[in-house]
């Protein structure tokens, strides 16, 4: 049987950047808290653990004083540079580039949208660490829809800034935009809308769509590796599915079945942008070994 490694799968930039800055400190210190899994797999996450690392959520950051927190890729709402400046705690900031000037294009739209009676409109998905993030530049005030019926809580009278959480599917995002349009025609019909749209999605991510579609058309068998936690993730692997039907989700090895590759003759294993490289392949050894163990059965 052939198994193949997707080499395109993977962690993204943001996310490498952030594993390697825990690493560094993790090495020096031998401790480090982090606000929120680090990367959405556990089984990254349970590797950084035993080199140190502290899992904590905001609950817990003001009960800290004097130490240092890591800020992961997806960002933190002002309150949180608040209460670290308060409690003398050090972030070390591992926000992806990427999110930060999101965050800025937010924030510099609701002020404008303050002054215009309007409102901020986030895609994505609500609760979010990312979205908590961008919703912070709101105070809070920000709209986030995740699906066409979301789009009853927009008052399609006033003006609206629409942004996208990163990593969101670019389809998805143009669709919000059309039903944003159509529903301020409606309501205004004949005069000028104040609609304004910023794709803010990554492309690094969304291009994985285009590649993870040919991926899964040249195997029998997709196995696709994430943490059920990973937005990105669960979107990736409807990429695969809707590709090809024999596609499964696995978040570690022990979850693989072994009816799934009888009678196949190629595998391809890939994976999310929070995904790590160790773990595809270990996915594969797997793979093997139940082909193996099979055939010799």
């Amino acid at each position: 049987m052939q198994v193949t490694i997707d080499r395109n799968s993977g962690f993204c930039f943001g996310v490498v950047y952030a594993i390697q800055v825990a690493e560094r400190e993790l090495a020096e210190s031998g401790k480090l808290y982090c606000l929120g899994d680090i990367v959405h797999n556990n089984m990254e996450v349970n590797r950084l653990k035993e080199m140190g690392l502290v899992i904590i959520d905001h609950r817990d950051l003001p009960l800290l004083n004097n130490c240092k927190v890591m800020i992961r890729a997806h960002g933190e709402p002002p309150e949180t540079y608040e209460i670290a400046l308060k409690n003398n705690i050090h972030l070390v900031d591992a926000s992806c580039p990427i999110v930060l000037n999101l965050q800025q294009e937010v924030r510099y739209g609701y002020e404008d949208m303050m002054e215009r009676n309007g409102q901020i409109v986030i895609y994505g998905k609500e609760g979010h660490a990312e979205v908590n993030g961008l919703k912070g530049q709101t105070n809070g005030k920000a709209i986030v829809v995740g699906n066409e019926d979301d789009l009853e809580k927009i008052n399609f009278t006033r003006p609206v800034r629409l942004y996208s959480q990163t990593t969101k599917s670019v389809k998805g995002f143009q669709q919000i935009v059309k039903l944003i349009e159509a529903r301020m025609m409606e309501v205004k019909p004949g005069d000028d809308i104040d609609f304004q749209w910023s794709d803010s999605i990554c492309r690094q991510v969304s291009n994985r769509a285009t590649l993870l579609k040919e991926f899964a058309a040249r195997y029998e068998v997709i196995v696709f590796v994430s943490g059920l936690k990973s937005s990105n993730g669960m979107v990736l692997y409807q990429v695969c599915k809707e590709m090809n039907q024999n596609s499964y989700l696995v978040s570690e090895k022990g979850e693989l079945h072994q009816e799934w590759f009888e009678g196949r003759r190629s595998v391809g294993v890939c994976g999310a942008t929070s995904t790590p490289m160790w773990l595809m392949e270990e996915v594969g050894d797997e793979i093997k070994k139940i082909h193996k163990t099979h055939a010799s059965a």
